[in-house]
């Protein structure tokens, strides 16, 4: 079994902003653990452990799915906290781009019929920068923080692909690595 997920990498120069980011909030925002810049990206849907001889019959279908699938560009802005600020679990940067949740209908599409489920709650494209492992409820602290860079600007990332991303879990924290790379249409 591969666990996997299907995701879109962000542009090195909006990464670089992010990290900076995560650099000044990890001295107001305790018991985090932050996402590193190399694994950085925003997910379309994650389909979790499947058998290894599916990788190319699932690959086979993204790419038939969206080769034809125009490139665009997202917009990187502001932070805030799922599922809400008394209860923050994940930290992440916003994206907005008229396109991503028709990417994102596209993946579900060509994934139903290989037997996956269309995610049953609404896309909300999001970077998850970090995870608390214990929220210790310090719901004032983070609001300032939110409330300071809600409306910060990150940058554009070009979307030109799409990438099949197989996750290993290590106790240092998640390696992906890219099972098949498929490149959306000029």
């Amino acid at each position: 079994m591969v666990r996997v997920f299907v995701g879109v990498r962000i542009d090195p120069n909006v990464a670089e902003k992010i990290s900076a980011l995560q650099s000044q909030l990890k001295r107001c925002l305790p018991g985090v653990r932050w996402v590193g810049r190399e694994n950085l990206h925003f997910t379309l849907k994650f389909l979790g452990p499947v058998e290894e001889e599916r990788v190319v019959e699932i690959g086979d279908a993204l790419e038939q799915a969206l080769r034809l699938f125009p490139r665009f560009s997202i917009l990187a802005r502001g932070i805030g906290v799922f599922p809400d600020i008394r209860k923050a679990r994940v930290l992440w940067v916003g994206l907005e781009g008229a396109s991503l949740a028709l990417l994102a209908i596209g993946v579900e599409a060509a994934l139903e019929p290989a037997g996956f489920a269309r995610e049953k709650r609404g896309f909300e494209p999001h970077l998850t920068i970090g995870r608390w492992r214990n929220f210790d409820r310090r719901a004032e602290m983070i609001r300032r923080e939110i409330d300071q860079w809600k409306e910060y600007d990150f940058g554009q990332s070009r979307v030109e692909e799409v990438v099949f991303f197989q996750s290993i879990l290590k106790t240092e924290g998640a390696v992906y690595h890219p099972l098949r790379i498929i490149r959306l249409s000029n």
